[in-house]
C-alpha cells in the first residue's frame, strides 16, 4: 500500500510539472521515511546517488550528446536532404522519402530526436510544402521520422536504458539499428498508402544531372565515416562504447572544422548545452537509484514477479497489457524519465517471462517514442508546428497514420523477438 502511495505522489508531482528528477527523489525519500525512519532515508542518501553516477558506462552519455551538438553546428543535415532528393527526388513522393532518408541517417549520427525534427522541418517540410505536399503529411512525417534518433544508434535513450537495466551498452545500441531501418520503411511504406488515396497528394520532384547527385552525395559522405567510426568500432570490439563515442567527437569536430562551421561562440554554447543535459540526465539516474533502494525495501518487484508467475495470463497477453502502460506513459512523460521510473520494476517481470532484456530495451524505447508525435505532449510535434509555423493540430493528425504503422513494428517485435536481436548475435559471432 505505502508504495502505491508512494508512486502516486511520483504521478501527481510529474503532472503538476516538478521537474523530473525532483519528483522522483522527493517521493522516495518521503517513502523510505515513512517506510523505516529518517535514519534509513539519509543512509540512503549517502551512499545511493554516488553508486548510481559513478558506473564507467555513463562517461559516453556527455560524448555522444556533444557529437550530438556538433554534428547540428556542422550543417550535415542539409546535405543529406540534397543528396536523397537528388538520387530519388524526381519520383513522385520522392521528396517525402528524401525526407525519411535523410532523418534517418542524421539519427545514426545525431541521438537527439527534438534537434532532428527542428533540424528537419526547416529543410524538407518546407521544401514540400513548396512543391504541394498537404502541410500534415510535410509536417506529420517529419516529426515522427526525428523520433528514429532515439532508436538508431548512437541514442543517448538506448545508453540510459543500458544503464538503468544493468544491460551490456555495447548490445542495445547495435540493437537498435535494424529495428530503426525497420521503422523508416514502414513510414515509406504508410506515406505510399496514402498517396494511393490521393494522386495528387505525390508530387513530382525535379531531376539533377549526375554531377550534381555526385557533388551531393560527396558533401554527405562523412556521415558514413562518423558512423563507421562509432557503431562499427563497437560493433567489430575495436571500442567501448564510450571510446567509440570519443572517437565520434573528435570526428564531429574535424567535421566542423572541414566545413567551415567552426566558431567559439556556438562551440561553447554546444559544451553548456552538453552540460545542461548530461546534468538533467544524472540527476535523474541519481534519484532513479534512491527510488530502486525504496522499491527493493518494500519488495514490490518480487511480489508483483510471483504474483504475475502464479497467475494464468498467457506472457504474450502480459505483454501486451506491459506496451499497453507505455503507451499511455508516453501521453505524458519523456523517455528518460518513464525509463527510470519502470525498468526496475518491469524488467524483472519480462525477464520471468523469458524476454532478453536487450529486446526489451528496444520495445519500450519503440514504444515511448509514439509519445514524441501524440497529445498532449507530443514534444517533436511542437517543435515542428514552430519551426514551419502551422498549427499543432495540423502535426498531430498529419502523424497519426505513422504512429500506428510504429505500433505494427512494435508488435512484430514482441511476436518475433529475433527481429531486434539478430544483428547484436552476430556481432558476437
Amino acid at each position: 500500500m505505502l508504495a502505491l502511495l508512494i508512486i502516486s505522489l511520483l504521478i501527481g508531482l510529474i503532472i503538476l510539472r516538478t521537474p523530473v528528477s525532483f519528483a522522483i527523489f522527493g517521493s522516495a525519500i518521503v517513502g523510505l521515511i515513512f517506510l523505516e525512519g529518517p535514519e534509513l532515508a539519509v543512509a540512503t542518501m549517502e551512499t545511493s546517488p554516488f553508486a548510481a553516477v559513478r558506473s564507467n558506462s555513463l562517461s559516453a552519455v556527455p560524448l555522444f550528446v556533444l557529437m550530438a551538438q556538433l554534428m547540428l553546428m556542422s550543417g550535415l543535415l542539409d546535405s543529406l536532404f540534397d543528396a536523397a532528393r537528388s538520387v530519388i527526388g524526381r519520383i513522385p513522393g520522392g521528396t517525402a522519402i528524401a525526407s525519411v532518408g535523410a532523418g534517418t541517417a542524421f539519427a545514426a549520427v545525431s541521438g537527439s530526436s527534438t534537434a532532428a525534427a527542428a533540424t528537419l522541418a526547416q529543410t524538407s517540410s518546407t521544401r514540400m510544402i513548396r512543391e504541394g505536399y498537404h502541410k500534415k503529411t510535410a509536417t506529420g512525417l517529419v516529426a515522427v521520422v526525428g523520433t528514429l534518433a532515439a532508436m538508431i544508434p548512437p541514442s543517448i535513450i538506448l545508453v540510459f536504458y543500458a544503464i538503468t537495466a544493468e544491460a551490456p551498452v555495447g548490445d542495445v545500441l547495435i540493437a537498435g539499428f535494424f529495428p530503426g531501418l525497420l521503422v523508416a520503411l514502414s513510414l515509406i511504406v504508410v506515406m505510399y498508402l496514402g498517396f494511393l488515396r490521393d494522386r495528387q497528394s505525390a508530387p513530382k520532384g525535379e531531376s539533377y544531372s549526375w554531377k550534381q547527385k555526385a557533388t551531393y552525395i560527396a558533401q554527405s559522405s562523412p556521415l558514413l565515416l562518423i558512423f563507421i567510426a562509432v557503431i562499427g568500432s563497437i560493433f567489430f570490439g575495436i571500442a567501448t562504447p564510450t571510446e567509440a563515442a570519443a572517437l565520434g567527437v573528435l570526428a564531429a569536430v574535424i567535421l566542423v572544422i572541414a566545413r567551415g562551421k567552426w566558431n567559439t561562440k556556438q562551440i561553447g554554447q554546444a559544451i553548456l548545452d552538453t552540460v545542461k543535459t548530461t546534468g538533467m540526465i544524472f540527476a535523474i539516474v541519481m534519484s532513479a537509484h534512491v527510488l530502486g533502494h525504496f522499491l527493493t525495501e518494500t519488495r514490490v518487484t518480487p511480489t508483483l514477479v510471483s504474483a504475475i508467475g502464479g497467475s494464468s495470463l498467457n506472457p504474450f497477453v502480459i505483454m501486451l497489457l506491459i506496451a499497453a502502460v507505455y503507451v499511455v506513459l508516453g501521453f505524458f512523460m519523456d523517455q528518460i524519465a518513464i525509463i527510470a521510473l519502470t525498468v526496475p520494476v518491469t524488467l524483472p517481470i519480462v525477464e520471468s517471462l523469458g524476454y532478453d532484456p536487450v529486446w526489451f530495451g528496444i520495445f519500450i524505447v519503440l514504444l515511448a517514442e509514439t509519445g514524441m508525435v501524440t497529445p498532449p505532449m507530443g514534444l517533436n510535434v511542437f517543435v515542428v508546428s514552430k519551426a514551419v509555423r502551422i498549427n499543432p493540430i495540423v502535426v498531430f493528425r498529419g502523424s497519426f497514420p505513422y504512429v500506428l504503422a510504429m505500433l505494427v513494428i512494435a508488435l512484430a517485435f514482441l511476436i518475433w523477438p529475433e527481429l531486434v536481436l539478430w544483428v547484436p548475435a552476430m556481432g558476437k559471432q
